[in-house]
């Protein structure tokens, strides 16, 4: 059971992504948990905020827009407030955030895989200097992969069958894109993450490989091999996956949280706590819940004033969180000092 926690755990704390996206959405004028798509179907949403870094104590503030497109809808721009909260809902799969201040692109962000409802994504950007734009790093343009006029419409179709339910189905299309553009990475992942949920292990297993040998740095397809192989308590080489993914991707802090998790697994605690203190740096709330999985370490370890200080912080962050009271015991029981 102990090789599965690393699936499960995440599962446990859907309504705290539910919350963050109510939160996060209402200003926009959108309650993603109440909000109902076609046929009946839960509306999915990309949301996020974005931190804007460099600019000059009482400086006037830059402009900030969101832009986001995908294959079913064209280009939906809001204007960033204070908040630095987005949210955008969405129809279509091969969706894309673009991050502008004044007018210029300062970063983008592509989502080949958009199966999940609510999918969050923050940016940190620097401000421009006068007329002198951030440091090209902010750009990450990497994944970004021009559309095929032949796979466009399959493309469509299998957002579609996945939003009905019908796995297979659109399995058989994203088949069909592969047949068509073997080099089309973002398909071969898409094909490998069908296959997991269906709990077809080998195919999955294999279509992610082809995602990789594509492009080996594809971080979508080296963290579902990864989380694969931690299924299968395949631990070292998951740990290998995850290594590369924070590689590719330095800003992913769920690599980080997996990356983590799997180090615990392996018994190397000190490197579990390392990558989990990362993701919380990266997303200090959307990755709160690392806060649980360092205090059951701590706690394992006899370590009870470490345990109720993670505990504490925990409760600060997500303060409606069910278990709020048997944490707040804890830490009456455990005090720090």
């Amino acid at each position: 059971m102990r090789a599965v926690a690393i699936i499960i755990m995440p599962l446990l704390f859907t309504g705290m992504v539910a919350a963050q996206a109510d939160d996060i959405c209402r200003e926009s004028g959108n309650i993603p948990s109440r909000e109902i798509g076609r046929q009946g179907k839960v509306a999915q949403f990309v949301f996020g905020r974005v931190i804007l870094r460099n600019v000059a104590s009482g400086a006037t503030p830059p402009r900030v827009t969101a832009t986001y497109s995908d294959i079913v809808q064209t280009a939906i721009r809001q204007l960033i407030g204070q908040s630095g909260n987005y949210c955008f809902r969405r129809f279509g799969a091969s969706g894309m955030v673009v991050i502008e201040v004044d007018g210029v692109e300062v970063a983008r962000k592509s989502f080949s895989d958009l199966g999940d409802v609510r999918q969050r994504e923050d940016f940190e950007v620097i401000a421009p200097q006068g007329q002198r734009i951030a440091a090209p790093g902010v750009v990450s343009t990497r994944f970004t992969r021009a559309p095929n006029d032949k796979t466009t419409d399959l493309y469509r179709q299998a957002a579609a069958a996945e939003g009905d339910k019908d796995l297979n189905g659109a399995v058989g299309y994203v088949k069909e894109i592969v047949t068509i553009d073997p080099q089309d990475f973002v398909a071969w992942a898409k094909l490998g993450s069908l296959y997991l949920s269906l709990n077809s292990l080998p195919e999955g297993e294999a279509a992610l490989k082809r995602a990789i040998a594509v492009r080996h740095d594809y971080t979508p397809a080296l963290l579902n091999l990864g989380t694969l192989y931690a299924v299968q308590t395949h631990i070292p080489e998951a740990i290998e996956m995850f290594k590369r993914a924070v590689v590719s991707d330095p800003a992913s802090a769920r690599a980080y949280r997996l990356l983590g998790e799997a180090y615990l697994q392996n018994r190397q605690g000190t490197m579990g706590l390392a990558a989990l203190d990362e993701a919380l740096r990266l997303d200090p709330v959307g990755m709160a819940e690392c806060h649980l999985l360092k205090a059951r370490l701590y706690d394992l370890a006899g370590a009870k004033n470490l345990a109720s200080h993670e505990y504490k912080v925990f409760i600060a962050k997500m303060p409606d969180h069910p278990d709020r009271k048997k944490f707040e015991k804890y830490v009456k029981d455990n005090p720090e000092n």
